[in-house]
């Protein structure tokens, strides 16, 4: 226990200030333990502004970069760094050093990386299966917009001899029945390819326009034409 003593006048001695004063500073320390348990003094969140930078060898793949970094920095720091140099977010790096995977958290200097140090990146598995599924999702749907579109035009040719005939109807021409028959026909192949489209997002509104094109060209100018009444029904 700390005596206090006075002098003469009643006073504390200075020597007795000057040690509370060093305990309340010691107090306020907060330590941490450093990776390979050395316990030192936490890194307060503000960097020293000195601290220079370093010039870090990133390995990925069969790429190499080379990039500058603060030595204070967090591997966290590091990875948004890395984004602009290999298009990788950083949810989805992992970065390797000393054949140790790091944490964002992870000060660069406390875990031994220095100047021209080695760090290997990889891409999180879980994010090579994503880029995979939406790769072959977005294949899939530009599939189906070429297939939609094919069945366009089709249809397109399809619409010139409906429109022929529906002329000759009104002009009291009578149309072969087999003419009729063999373009009701196509419109069905036609109807049938469409259907069997598998089709999602925005491909999937491409061919429900189309369905439903192709159902008011026939409603509006084929509809009363008792020998289009089979055309008609085909596209509805």
């Amino acid at each position: 226990m700390m005596k206090k003593r006075s002098n003469g006048y009643g006073k504390m001695s200075e020597s007795s200030t000057v040690a509370a004063s060093s305990t309340s500073r010691e107090e306020a320390v907060e330590w941490e333990m450093r990776p390979g348990g050395m316990l030192v003094q936490k890194r307060s969140d503000i960097k020293d502004v000195s601290a220079p930078n370093i010039r870090l060898r990133v390995v990925y793949g069969a790429l190499r970069h080379e990039i500058s970094v603060n030595s204070q920095a967090t591997f966290g720091e590091l990875k948004k760094l890395l984004t602009g140099e290999t298009g990788l977010q950083p949810g989805e790096q992992r970065v390797i050093f000393r054949g140790k995977e790091r944490e964002n958290g992870e000060y660069l200097d406390m875990c031994g990386v220095k100047d021209r140090s080695k760090v290997i990146l990889m891409e999180d598995p879980s994010s090579i299966e994503r880029r995979f599924i939406e790769t072959r999702r977005n294949a899939k749907i530009q599939s189906a917009h070429r297939a939609i579109s094919d069945v366009s035009l089709e249809v397109d040719k399809l619409a010139e001899q409906v429109s022929t005939i529906e002329k000759s109807i009104s002009n009291g021409v009578k149309v072969a029945e087999v003419q009729i028959t063999t373009l009701t026909e196509m419109l069905m192949r036609q109807a049938i390819k469409l259907d069997m489209i598998s089709a999602e997002g925005d491909a999937s509104a491409q061919k429900n326009l189309q369905a439903c094109r192709e159902t008011r060209f026939l409603s509006s100018q084929l509809v009363a034409q008792p020998q289009t009444c089979l055309l008609h029904a085909i596209l509805i």
